[in-house]
């Protein structure tokens, strides 16, 4: 890299969505997404540092922001680079990861929160209280302080990239589950596939023998739950993305009671809350602008699971890298 050089920097979006359906009532539908913002620095950019020890300074905008602030651009917030601390940190970095062929440098973090419940005005003066959205910056290495609360679009079921129903049907001797799923492409800023979707349900009542089974699932006796894997739900799936899970459970020590459904997937290439990136400026272009997220999308009693829920959604969240 030559002084004259424009620097690559590489920015990954990761975002993780929480969703809680009551039932089949979209409107009882509570979602949280959380997500984080990531810059990556080529190995080589420490030793361009050290012989450039006043590099141009590096200024983003994060676009699609809806905020109530007076800024040029109300959807946009700029932040900038505090230089001297990102050298420091890069340097020591380097000299912890000799090997490393890149350097991933935390940047902002940001949540948004809404729940559906409710209807009318009240709902609706609920809502603007809801539908917001905090940043959160590395202190040490941004110097931007545009940290208030900012207004988002993050409505109920249609920010979730898959919403389901369940419906039990449970008898002494036997239980009927049935479970419908639809691809939702509204969530999306960019339509991509869900991709590894797993529908885990746990079934008490002394489960016997299972029967008409669709599609085939794996079935835990240990665990008492029933797991089906889908490689990827998008537009290209038959019905476009909709689709139901059926079984019946032969029990000897039934009724069964309606338990937790919990969903989860990645995605990659797209985010939900529409967050971008540019560079403002000169000295520096971007390689790379990746997005992804993971959702756990649960129906009825999650709060009862969490626990277990949190547990495999760590391990499954390591997928991410």
């Amino acid at each position: 890299m030559g002084a004259q050089d424009t620097l690559p920097v590489a920015a990954a979006f990761t975002e993780t969505v929480n969703a809680y359906f009551k039932g089949a009532d979209p409107s009882k539908c509570i979602v949280k997404i959380t997500g984080e913002m990531v810059l990556s620095f080529p190995a080589g950019i420490t030793r361009h540092f050290a012989n450039n020890p006043s590099p141009a300074a590096l200024t983003f905008r994060v676009i699609n922001f809806s905020s109530d602030n007076t800024q040029n651009d109300a959807n946009t917030k700029e932040f900038w680079v505090n230089m001297p601390n990102l050298m420091t940190h890069l340097k020591k970095v380097s000299e912890q990861k000799p090997q490393a062929t890149y350097y991933n440098v935390d940047m902002l973090k940001y949540q948004m929160n809404r729940d559906g419940d409710g209807d009318g005005d009240e709902k609706r003066d609920r809502d603007r209280d809801r539908d917001t959205c905090w940043a959160q910056t590395l202190p040490e290495i941004l110097t931007s302080l545009v940290l208030d609360v900012t207004k988002v679009s993050a409505q109920g079921i249609q920010s979730t990239p898959l919403n389901l129903a369940v419906n039990w049907r449970c008898e002494p001797a036997s239980t009927d589950l049935r479970i419908d799923y639809k691809y939702n492409t509204d969530a999306m800023t960019t339509a991509v596939a869900l991709n590894n979707v797993q529908f885990l349900v746990p079934i008490d009542g002394g489960v016997t023998k299972l029967q008409a089974v669709l599609p085939p699932a794996v079935w835990n006796a240990e665990q008492q739950r029933i797991l089906w894997k889908i490689p990827d739900i998008s537009q290209k799936s038959e019905n476009g993305g909709v689709g139901s899970l059926l079984a019946r459970f032969q029990l000897s020590e039934g009724p069964s009671k309606p338990s937790p459904l919990v969903v989860q997937f990645t995605s990659e290439g797209s985010t939900l809350s529409g967050c971008d990136i540019e560079l403002v400026g000169a000295g520096y272009r971007f390689s790379l602008i990746k997005k992804r997220f993971a959702a756990v999308l649960a129906i009825k009693r999650m709060f009862e699971m969490i626990r277990i829920i949190l547990e495999e959604f760590l391990l499954f969240k390591q997928t991410l890298g």
